[in-house]
């Protein structure tokens, strides 16, 4: 397993990043870690030394780089929603695209040895989903802002990356459960909807978009195990350049989940649908799934945690946030 000295994690106070600063502190209790945090956010993980700087400024990008020399760099830090990136594509495209290639920069120029672990996007495959469970080889077709400007940072990543750097770029496929609090991911929502329900704060009506698409989905907890193991793999990767499907494989509708949700709840509840919550049908897919055989073969990663773990670990936290709180 490679070992570390100093690291740097961006998006460490979101919902990924608040398992993987976990697991980063637990393999890597040695090593000098910092998380990039915005100008007045909160959320730092106690295990890391805590540095404001917005990640579009990118001089402060590059003093951070220049200070720390990590050796290894995990970039989460990004707009995460599609749903969120259509409304606001100006903001979308500096964090997604300029903040990565300042950030890619800044290593270049200071820490061109590092490993660097990218979270891309399988929404990058895009159109190529309408030809079935894709393999990193598909083409990349992508149908929104928020894929095209992942699709354009891997690109710069990849171009900045000195002949020494290691560069891991991830395509997880959607993933949920413990700690997502915002409902602007559908699973999320659901849980969200349901806990204000059963908490009495709610009419028994859930709004819903289309429940017939077909999604890979997986527990948050796998995700971070591929993350990590392929960190942990970096040096051994034949590819200085490699990029990793992180999935399951297999599509579930959005219909079956919400079987599932409601098989959970405390109380019955109907389901309206929401005209607001469809996306364009030229920009949407039917079923997107897709193999992560390359990722198994060089990490032995398999997940662990069923989708009913993960929905009743989603539900759980919303309940719980409910009943402290009142909604």
């Amino acid at each position: 397993m490679a070992a570390y000295e100093r690291v740097l994690l961006t998006g460490g106070a979101g919902f990924v990043g608040g398992h993987l600063a976990n697991a980063l502190a637990e393999t890597y209790p040695e090593a000098a870690r910092v998380m990039l945090l915005r100008p007045g956010e909160t959320g730092a993980h106690p295990a890391f030394a805590a540095a404001a700087a917005d990640l579009c400024d990118e001089a402060a990008i590059d003093r951070l780089v220049a200070d720390l020399h990590p050796d290894l760099v995990i970039h989460l830090a990004g707009q995460a929603s599609i749903g969120q990136a259509a409304k606001a594509a100006e903001e979308t495209w500096r964090v997604n695209f300029h903040g990565t290639f300042g950030l890619g920069a800044a290593i270049a120029r200071h820490a061109p040895k590092s490993v660097i672990l990218f979270s891309s996007t399988a929404a990058a495959y895009g159109a190529s989903f309408r030809d079935g469970v894709l393999s990193e080889d598909a083409r990349l077709r992508p149908m929104d802002l928020y894929s095209r400007s992942k699709v354009a940072a891997e690109s710069a990543l990849a171009d900045l990356a000195g002949p020494e750097t290691r560069l891991i770029i991830a395509r997880p496929v959607n993933h949920s459960g413990p700690g997502q609090k915002s409902r602007s991911f559908v699973l999320s929502s659901f849980a969200a909807q349901i806990a204000a329900i059963e908490a009495g704060k709610a009419e028994p009506r859930i709004k819903v978009g289309d429940l017939s698409k077909a999604r890979d989905f997986l527990d948050v907890r796998d995700v971070v195990d591929g993350y990590m193991r392929l960190i942990a793999h970096a040096r051994d990767l034949p590819e200085r350049i490699a990029v990793f499907n992180i999935a399951s494989g297999e599509a579930r509708t959005i219909a079956s989940l919400l079987d599932e949700l409601r098989a959970m709840a405390r109380v019955p509840f109907e389901v309206e649908v929401d005209p607001q919550l469809l996306r364009p049908a030229a920009t949407d897919i039917a079923s997107v799934a897709c193999d992560a055989s390359k990722l198994r073969q060089a990490t032995g990663w398999a997940p662990r945690h069923s989708l009913r773990d993960m929905l009743a670990a989603l539900l759980d936290e919303w309940r719980a946030d409910f009943a402290k709180v009142g909604g």
